[in-house]
């Protein structure tokens, strides 16, 4: 698949996520082998005024393409001018989303908001292809809700335009995360429209990987499967390519990941602002490990690294006392 001059074949993405894909946790994805990068989203409003916050938000690195700034909005001029502001930044590509169902977003027309009507929607678009000269992408979701599902409408009007590549979440605005996600709309895409297609929803396993990819789909972009378990890219690249699902990682090899995510989240926001920041990852690092709970909660009183690490060794220590010898 193709996104301007990229050359992509068969690409594992990691989603955009608010407040968990800063620029820490997309190089440790990077390099647990996700080949497409996605910044946060970026309210347009906040873009063009400025904010020193969502500004830091957009910015990449070398060492993260390729890699994509998401924007959102539902005001046109105001989304033609956050394009031009975030092709400064200098990404491969911008993503517009159209998919978030949040009720601060999708409520105010932006986000699925959009999904609600297809003309405004339509006039989103055509700002943001206004505003830059890069290729530009869209993520979004099936419709509003089952009885307004409008992607294959979508989908048709987006290359009509000329957007690159169409990321579908397979859920209604109104399932939010809830229930399951229909993967047969991805099938149905790829008999309707030519550009390409990258398949999201319910992926946590290298076996849904596969299973996402037998539908035709371009690409399998991975969003809250990558958050308890990042190894996931590659563990899904080495299933596709041999059959064998490799054993999970072991719970030393999962606390040295998360020590070193936290030094990485430290270096960029400071050593107070980043522990407290990435008390949110705890869970999914450490999940199902025998005596988590009561170490979560140490570790959320402590607002100093040295501390964290400490600890955090002397859990896997004792682990590693309890297991059976052999």
């Amino acid at each position: 698949m193709r996104i301007g001059s990229l050359e992509l074949d068969k690409p594992l993405a990691l989603a955009p996520m608010e407040d968990v894909t800063d620029y820490s946790f997309r190089t440790i994805c990077k390099e647990q082998g996700a080949d497409l990068l996605y910044t946060e989203f970026a309210s347009s409003e906040a873009l063009i005024r400025d904010v020193s916050r969502t500004l830091e938000k957009i910015r990449v690195r070398d060492e993260e393409r390729p890699i994509g700034i998401q924007i959102f909005g539902s005001a046109e001029t105001s989304m033609e001018g956050a394009a031009a502001v975030a092709e400064q930044a200098n990404p491969d590509f911008i993503d517009i989303n159209c998919g978030c169902w949040v009720k601060k977003v999708a409520l105010r027309g932006a986000g699925a908001g959009l999904l609600q009507d297809i003309k405004k929607f339509e006039a989103v678009v055509r700002s943001v292809l206004s505003g830059t000269t890069l290729p530009v992408t869209v993520k979004t979701r099936l419709g509003w809700d089952a009885e307004n599902i409008v992607i294959l409408d979508v989908a048709r009007m987006l290359e009509q335009l000329g957007i690159q590549t169409l990321t579908v979440h397979c859920r209604t605005r109104k399932q939010g995360h809830g229930g399951d996600a229909d993967w047969s709309w991805l099938e149905r895409l790829k008999n309707e429209v030519s550009i390409p297609i990258i398949g999201n929803g319910d992926v946590t396993e290298p076996e849904d990987v596969r299973r996402m990819f037998d539908t035709g789909c371009d690409g399998v972009m991975i969003g809250r499967g990558a958050i308890h378990n990042p190894w996931i890219f590659g563990h899904a690249k080495h299933y596709l390519a041999t059959g064998e699902v490799p054993e999970p990682p072991a719970p030393a090899e999962r606390v040295a990941l998360c020590i070193e995510h936290l030094r990485r989240t430290i270096a960029v926001k400071g050593e107070r602002k980043g522990v407290v920041e990435f008390r949110k990852h705890y869970s999914g690092y450490l999940r199902s490990l025998p005596g988590v709970a009561k170490l979560r909660c140490e570790l959320m009183e402590f607002y100093e690294v040295e501390p964290i690490i400490e600890r955090m060794n002397q859990f896997i220590e004792t682990l590693a006392d309890r297991a059976p010898a052999r």
